[in-house]
């Protein structure tokens, strides 16, 4: 498997005690130590039944897919508790070939979503039997009991939903894919939807009493072609298989797509398919994407953004409910109409084939340049420096960012948006992901939904407006609650003048941060008077005093304390390196821009604990650093299934495939990970 999402968010998440949520514990087998499974299930008022089957495999073992092989059988429950259907996702699997044998399955860990309509009853039973193959083949029989009385916990979808992220999806990839059968031979033809392929992978599921051998692909820029054996159940020639369905799971790169269609048949890669799965998918997506958006106003980069929110309120000195309800209207639009510009740079970049990412933006000088001019203006105007009012000129509309105009709250809606771009929250990493391989018709509805989710706070007071007479009636206070705000903005300022050093380096930037507070001190001289201005200056040589100190100390000295980790270069090459040697692998991808990095840095992994972690003997701390473009960090997130920072991951002798870490890292997750990657002394 290319992508594992949040296996230690997983694990977590099964240690809870069975008090919490339906689940059976690790359930073993005298007969077979060298596999346990868990279950855990959630079940909603119609009776249906959301379950997640983890099977946890010792090293050198394997579990199958679907459709095995040429060798082992699937993985099934026999439930003797009354369910009308199931239905059963299947991460992408791995290929195997032993002896000659080809087959398809998973090793280490993996983790089954599973679905089941109409459950009856609180009582769900069944026995799953399960194969697991080495040197040797063993089917195990695992009784299930779980009580779905118990509730599950608050995130139990967050978990599902990310477990659902390695199921292939139904859409992007390829453009098209065709098929032919001629004497015992299958040939599939498929072309790239953008770029070139880069480490294809096929798995097919063969039609009833056919099997498939070992595919044979050649791939030159954005052709695939995939040769394959056909023979029947007993190894003799086939019959003619043209018109039966074709079931195959393409993958390059941790971008996984399932394709369905008929033998024969020309393009079918494009074609709507109405399975649950699929249906399934896109709404799952849309579902993360809107609470990814929604989790954006809680992020730590988001002083700003709530600045903004009580700006609004402010300027609204009647709080009149059609004042109101029309302000935040328009920056409900600015926000979603930002979100369609983000969709529009993603389509621009995916056409020229650049890399594109979450807050990819903030890699470009320019972009953090008229960050800092617009942020610079907006301190100016919380400051109440200046005023500028609307005209009938369309360009002095544009520049009333400041002003008391309606499209003041529009630009409020669309400037918060471009300041929570450079955080990384949970869900948005999977909903970004998705999109960027979709279609680009779902590319766009998901950034909408994005929007949608990141304006729900704002929505909210547009369709409940008494909601700002909470707030005290405007009077003096609201100078002062201006001048925290506008506080609240310079520093913001500062930041993204610092994000400029590895661009322009520290003189030059040092030089803009002289100017913009030059302007600043002389605007705050004029119009407030030598006092105002004396305490300014003031000010401005401690804010400039700790901008130096923070940005020119050494990496390893900061102000949380000192970085002992000896860390390396991020390089695949090293890592496999590292794997060989059978070490303990920590992986960090950061950027300077990215605000939750930053939070993880400070809180986390300066740690004491975590740093005597990372600097034992047997770990090896690989750190990327994306802050500028960097093709090599790009493949190695996007192989990953990645599109965003912060990106951790382990591995070790006990977790060889690697686990992800949330993006908001947790001390004793980490630890607890970082141990287990040892595995068996």
């Amino acid at each position: 498997m290319f992508r594992v999402f949040f296996i230690a968010l997983m694990l977590t998440f099964f240690s809870l005690s069975t008090s919490q949520a339906a689940q059976t514990g690790w359930l073993t087998s005298p007969d077979n130590p060298h596999a346990k499974v868990m279950a855990m299930a959630k079940k909603s008022p119609e009776g249906d039944v959301k379950l997640l089957l983890e099977v946890d495999l010792a090293s050198g073992w394997k579990t199958y897919w679907r459709s095995p092989g040429e060798g082992g059988v699937a993985p099934e429950i026999n439930w003797s508790s009354d369910v009308s259907n199931m239905t059963w996702y299947w991460p992408t699997p791995s290929a195997f070939d032993i002896a000659g044998i080809h087959t398809q399955g998973y090793s280490q860990k993996v983790i089954f979503p599973i679905e089941l309509s109409s459950v009856k009853g609180d009582n769900l039973s069944g026995v799953l039997t399960l194969p697991t193959c080495s040197n040797v083949c063993v089917l195990t029989d695992y009784t299930l009991d779980l009580d779905l009385a118990e509730p599950a916990p608050d995130n139990f979808d967050w978990y599902y939903s990310q477990a659902m992220s390695l199921v292939p999806v139904s859409s992007g990839l390829i453009s098209s894919l065709s098929s032919q059968y001629d004497n015992s031979k299958l040939t599939i033809t498929v072309d790239r939807e953008q770029g070139d392929w880069k480490h294809p992978n096929i798995y097919l599921d063969p039609p009833t009493e056919t099997f498939f051998g070992t595919p044979t692909l050649q791939y030159k820029g954005d052709k695939l072609s995939v040769i394959v054996d056909v023979t029947n159940d007993w190894g003799e020639k086939s019959a003619d298989i043209t018109g039966k369905p074709l079931s195959v799971v393409i993958t390059d790169e941790g971008l996984s797509r399932q394709v369905n269609g008929i033998i024969g048949e020309g393009d079918v890669a494009n074609a709507i398919s109405t399975s649950s799965q699929n249906s399934m998918s896109l709404w799952a997506v849309l579902s993360f994407a809107l609470l990814g958006g929604l989790i954006l106003n809680l992020m730590p980069c988001v002083l700003p953004v709530l600045a903004m929110k009580l700006g609004s309120i402010l300027h609204t000195e009647k709080r009149d409910v059609g004042s109101v309800r029309k302000q935040f209207s328009l920056s409900v639009i600015g926000i979603i109409v930002s979100f369609w510009a983000l969709a529009l740079f993603m389509t621009v970049l995916r056409y020229s084939q650049e890399a594109i990412g979450w807050g990819i933006q903030f890699q470009s000088p320019w972009f953090i340049g008229f960050m800092v001019l617009i942020t610079a203006i907006f301190t100016a105007n919380l400051f109440g420096l200046f005023e500028l009012r609307l005209s009938s000129n369309l360009n002095t509309k544009m520049a009333t960012a400041g002003g008391k105009g309606n499209s003041r709250h529009f630009w409020e809606g669309a400037f918060a948006t471009l300041l929570a771009t450079p955080c990384s929250a949970p869900f948005l990493g999977t909903a970004v992901a998705y999109a960027l391989v979709a279609p680009l018709s779902e590319l766009w509805l998901i950034f909408t939904a994005l929007g949608i989710g990141m304006s729900l706070p704002w929505i909210l007071v547009a369709l409940f407006p008494a909601i700002a007479r909470i707030l005290p009636k405007p009077g003096k206070w609201m100078g002062s609650i201006r001048v925290i705000l506008g506080f609240m903005m310079l520093l913001s300022c500062i930041w993204l003048m610092t994000l400029l050093i590895p661009h322009f380096g520290l003189i030059t930037v040092s030089i803009i941060f002289i100017i913009i507070g030059f302007i600043l001190l002389f605007a705050i001289g004029k119009h407030y008077g030598k006092k105002a201005l004396s305490i300014s200056m003031l000010i401005a040589l401690i804010l400039g005093a700790s901008t130096y100190f923070f940005v020119a100390q050494p990496e390893t000295q900061t102000l949380a304390g000192k970085d002992t980790v000896h860390w390396q270069p991020l390089t695949e090459q090293a890592l496999q390196q590292a794997l060989s040697e059978n070490k303990r692998i920590f992986i960090d991808v950061t950027a300077d821009w990215c605000v939750t990095c930053k939070a993880n840095k400070y809180n986390v992994l300066l740690r004491e604990d975590v740093q005597k972690a990372l600097s034992e003997p047997d770990v090896v701390a690989f750190r990327g650093n994306w802050t500028k473009p960097s093709d090599e960090i790009t493949q190695f997130l996007k192989k990953r299934g990645q599109v965003a920072v912060p990106f951790n991951q382990i591995y070790g002798p006990g977790i060889k495939e690697g686990e992800i870490l949330p993006p908001l890292l947790n001390k004793d997750l980490l630890l607890k990970i970082l141990s287990e990657a040892k595995g068996a002394e």
